[in-house]
Order: C-alpha cells, then sequence, then structure tokens
C-alpha cells in the first residue's frame, strides 16, 4: 500500500486533532518521528492525564507513515481496532488513544480530504460550497505555514487575523491582548491584508473587556453592542446599526502544563480577542465557521504561549550565564592555597545547592605567626544569599582579624546587617585567631558548634556565644579562648553537613558526624574534609542538595625542635 499523492502543494502527512471539547486543529507530522503523549516535550502533547507520557509516534519507512503504540497503558485505537505494534496509515484513519471523551486525530495526506472531513464534521449549514471551503482552508494552511517559517509573533498574528477575515467575510479584524491597562490592540486589518488604524476599531477596548469577564462560555461570546452602548452618547447609533461583529476569545495554553483536568476561568485564563466587524449579513456564520474561529482563536493562544516560552527560555539562558559569572567570582574568592605543612594546617571545600551559595569560608595569616578563620552561613539560598555572603566577606577582609578587634568586628557587621536587611536576613558566623602557642580566641554568633578534636581523641564542642549576626542591633557578641596542644584539630561546617537528607527522608545528624571524627582523628586536615564530603554523598545517595555544605578542617601542629 502506498500513500495518497499529495495535492494542492501539501508535501507531507497531516493530522485533523479533535480535542475533547470538539475544537479542531490542524498538525503537520513534522518532525518524523512524530511523538504523542501526555509529557509536554512531545511534538503533540495531549491534554488529558489518562494519556501515557509518550503514548505512540509515526514514523515514515519505504514511502509510508504507521502509526507505533509506545507500550501506552491504554492502548492505540485505528479505526476502532487496538493495534498491536505499528500499522500503516492511509487517508483518512482515525486515530484514538484507548479512553473515551479523550483526543481523535485523523491521518490525511490530501487536501482535499481534509477539507471533506472539516465538512463531515460541521453541520450541513456549514458546507457552503466547495470553493469558499477551499479558500477557507487555504487561509488555515498559510497559518501553518508562517507558523512553521516565520519567527516573528507579530507576523504570526496578523497571518491569523487574515485567516479569521477570509473564514468570516469580515471586513476588519483586530486582535487585542491583555495589558495592564486592559485590552490593546496589537494587529489591525482589512481583508486586502493591509493594515489600519487601531482607531478603526468600532467597540471600545473597555466594553469588549466587560464582555470577556461576561461570557458564559470560554471559548465563545457574543453581545448586543446596541445594549452595551444605551448609555454612551458618544456612539453612534446609526453607525452600529449598519455593523455586525463577532468576537471570539483567546483563551491562555499552558503547554507545559500536564495536569489537563486543571479549570480555567474567564478571568485568569483569557489573553484578549479576536475581534471581528463587517456589515450586517457579512458575518452570517456556520457552526463550520465558528469552529474553524475557534481553531483560529486558540492558534493564536498556542503562538502566544510559545513566544512566552521562547522568552523565558532566553531570560533563563541569560540568567544561567550570568549566575555562571557569578559562581566563578564567588568561587574565586574561597581561599584556594591552604597550608598543608608548618604548625598550622587547613583544608575547605563548599558545594553550593544552586549555581551561587549562600556559605562563605575563608583562612589566612594576618600576621606573621597568627591565623584568622571564619565561617558563615546566611540563611536562605540562591543569589540574594550569595550576595550578602560576598557582603560579609569584604566586611570581615576589610576589618582585619586581629584579636584585640574580634569583638568590635562583630557588632560593626551585625549593625550593618541589622540596619540594611532590617531582619529579614541574617547569618550564622564562626570565627577564631589561633597564635603559634596555640591560643585560640573565637567567637560563635549562632553558627553550628565547631567540634574540636583533642588528641587525645575527645570531642569538644564550641558552643554559640551569641545570636546570629542581623538579627538585633543591641546583640554582644563574646569572645572566649581555649589553648590547643599539639596535634588537636578544629572542624567547622554549616548545617548543610548534619542536615543533608537521604532518600528514606532521615538526616545525616550529629551523631554520624562525630563518629566520622572520630574515626578520621588520627587523619591529615585534608582526609577529614575528604572523607566528610565522601561521606555526606554516600548518605544522600547523589540526591540534589537541599542546602550550601561548607567544612573547614584545621590543625595545630607545632614543630619539634631537634636536638
Amino acid at each position: 500500500m502506498t500513500p495518497q499523492p499529495s495535492v494542492a502543494g501539501f508535501a507531507q502527512a497531516h493530522l485533523l486533532v479533535i480535542n475533547p471539547s470538539g475544537n479542531r486543529s490542524r498538525v503537520a507530522v513534522s518532525p518524523v518521528p512524530f511523538t504523542i503523549g501526555r509529557q509536554a516535550d512531545n511534538h503533540l502533547a495531549l491534554r488529558d492525564n489518562r494519556a501515557s507520557r509518550y503514548h505512540a509516534r509515526i514514523v515514515e519507512e519505504k514511502g509510508e507513515f504507521l502509526v507505533e503504540d509506545l507500550n501506552s497503558r491504554h492502548g492505540v485505537i485505528v479505526n476502532g481496532g487496538r493495534i498491536s505494534g505499528r500499522r500503516v496509515l492511509v487517508n483518512g484513519d482515525a486515530i484514538e488513544f484507548g479512553v473515551t471523551d479523550s483526543y481523535r486525530l485523523v491521518f490525511t495526506l490530501d487536501e482535499a480530504e481534509i477539507l471533506r472531513l472539516m465538512d463531515q464534521l460541521s453541520s450541513p449549514a456549514g458546507r457552503a460550497g466547495a470553493p469558499a471551503n477551499l479558500s477557507k482552508l487555504r487561509a488555515l494552511v498559510e497559518v501553518a505555514r508562517t507558523v512553521q517559517s516565520s519567527l516573528s509573533t507579530q507576523t504570526v498574528l496578523s497571518a491569523v487575523v487574515d485567516a479569521a477575515l477570509t473564514v468570516t467575510g469580515a471586513e476588519l479584524g483586530f486582535l487585542l491582548l491583555k495589558r495592564e491597562k486592559g485590552l490593546q490592540v496589537v494587529v489591525a486589518r482589512d481583508q486586502r491584508g493591509a493594515s489600519v488604524p487601531a482607531s478603526e476599531l468600532l467597540v471600545p477596548p473597555e466594553i469588549l473587556s466587560k464582555a470577556l469577564q461576561s461570557r458564559h462560555d470560554l471559548l465563545s461570546m457574543s453581545f448586543d453592542p446596541k445594549e452595551l452602548f444605551a448609555d454612551d452618547p458618544d456612539i453612534s447609533t446609526s453607525k452600529l446599526a449598519t455593523r455586525n461583529i463577532v468576537c471570539v476569545p483567546l483563551v491562555e495554553v499552558r503547554t507545559g502544563v500536564s495536569e489537563e483536568t486543571l479549570m480555567m476561568t474567564h478571568d485568569t485564563d483569557t489573553l484578549g480577542v479576536l475581534y471581528l466587524e463587517s456589515r450586517i449579513g457579512s458575518t452570517d456564520l456556520s457552526v463550520g465557521d465558528s469552529e474553524l474561529l475557534q481553531t483560529l482563536a486558540i492558534e493564536a493562544s498556542t503562538i502566544l504561549e510559545n513566544a512566552r516560552l521562547l522568552e523565558q527560555e532566553r531570560l533563563r539562558q541569560k540568567m544561567d550565564a550570568e549566575l555562571k559569572i557569578a559562581r566563578e567570582v564567588q568561587q574565586s574568592l574561597l581561599p584556594r592555597k591552604l597550608p598543608q605543612a608548618g604548625w598550622f594546617r587547613a583544608a575547605a571545600a563548599s558545594l553550593p545547592s544552586h549555581q551561587v551559595g549562600g556559605d562563605y569560608c575563608d583562612v589566612r595569616e594576618i600576621v606573621p605567626g597568627t591565623w584568622a578563620f571564619v565561617v558563615a552561613d546566611v540563611s536562605g539560598k540562591g543569589v540574594s544569599s550569595a550576595l550578602l555572603a560576598s557582603l560579609l566577606q569584604g566586611a570581615f577582609l576589610a576589618g582585619g582579624h586581629a584579636a584585640i578587634r574580634m569583638e568590635e568586628i562583630m557588632t560593626h557587621v551585625n549593625g550593618f546587617l541589622t540596619e540594611r536587611t532590617e531582619g529579614e536576613k541574617y547569618a550564622t558566623l564562626f570565627c577564631g585567631v589561633l597564635s603559634g602557642d596555640g591560643l585560640l580566641r573565637w567567637s560563635n554568633a549562632g553558627h553550628c558548634p565547631p567540634i574540636l578534636i583533642r588528641s587525645s581523641g575527645a570531642l569538644v564542642r564550641l558552643e554559640a556565644t551569641g545570636m546570629p549576626l542581623g538579627m538585633l542591633e543591641e546583640a554582644t557578641f563574646e569572645v572566649r579562648s581555649t589553648q590547643l596542644e599539639p596535634g588537636d584539630k578544629i572542624v567547622v561546617y554549616t548545617d548543610g553537613v548534619v542536615e543533608a537528607e537521604n532518600t528514606a527522608g532521615k538526616f545525616f545528624e550529629n551523631k554520624r558526624l562525630e563518629s566520622l571524627l572520630r574515626a578520621e582523628a588520627g587523619g591529615s586536615s585534608q582526609q577529614i574534609i575528604a572523607a566528610l564530603i565522601q561521606a555526606v554523598e554516600a548518605f544522600t545517595e547523589d540526591l540534589p542538595q537541599s542546602d550550601d555544605i561548607t567544612a573547614v578542617a584545621m590543625e595545630y601542629a607545632p614543630e619539634v625542635n631537634s636536638e
């Protein structure tokens, strides 16, 4: 069996798509293989949650088109019979998806066949004659071709208005979209395809908005302009008496939503209106013409949705590029060369849950023989937290970490954050200064208690000495001193470590962290950090991070003078 020859310029197969509401649209079977299913990335997305994600596909082999069941739940029905595997398609084959009141597709390679099918689905009053119907069909074909070839949304919407004028025989056509200040004309055309001034619109946009909100049917609307303008002396009654008006709403089409049972409302799901105007008698629409207009309106809505998605994708790509740069900048601010030899040794790791993170750590020598370190965790995630983390880093770099100034620096940064964020953002922070004699001065502003690993194996927690920075302007921050012994280590971490969650909904928790540190107590700072990150990743089983993870390990290892 060979496919029917193409006619009237058709070069590929098409599907007449009849949705559960009875509205019809025409879709080119391109590219091939052509997938059909509930998932939004199919070439034809079925807004029916009973359909499988990838229900069927149409392929071309040796000049024939075949429909294939992709192991769907309810099967693929062709002409009333369920297929097993694949089946060759010919003109007029009806494809269904194994459930009642769902989508119905009619396959065709012939323009005349589409015309016949549309006439069959319309009432007898809608069958005007072959020449008229053919011109209407060609108008629809032109819209489809414009959609496929044009990158301009305005061009495609103009083609929709031109097709609506051809279908109805109206003299003027307008496409209005909802904006912040109400409906706005974006396309205004006449029968010849020429642009006309928006001022040619007879019915004011405010009246159209009122009619849109008061309509009973989501996909159609009708009103008597003379009734609406009864109290408006600015509208000419004589002019209204010589005009016939047809309006079709544009409803929102969300191609990325798979829950097709969601209810639509007049207020939230209306994009605008397709408005057609002519002298009385010119728009005596048949049922078929009315449905064609609804199809055009849905096509216009789909075009607008695609334009929205395209713009959204462009913005996402731009944002991703900017976040990538921000991540590189943020990573460059982290300490790169940490001491691995001498009396002070350190290692660090920071893994943001997003492109950029709200954790911050720094380790540096402030004067010969004295090292300072800071670990902070800003509330929240993402860009705002990352900006605040960078602000904290700048504040500590500018202020220095001299032991005698630690209280002043904490108070100054707290006051700055409180003033600028008004308590909406805060940060937990642990900072310390370690000198060569082993004296550690430290302050804990509401941070996870760091763990001091004594050379004896005992674990000591350095508990909070004050509340988080940025919560209360009058907060105070106590500085404490602890004497370290040779071989002692300190591990400072953020709550992303202990709050890491696995697939069972369990957290890593302090007990698991302490067990790991006891097991790794004899290792170097690098070994401890590597073991900690590996343990967290193994525990979460590669689940996406819910929070930033940062950890710093430091070792006090004074050199023993040889005799």
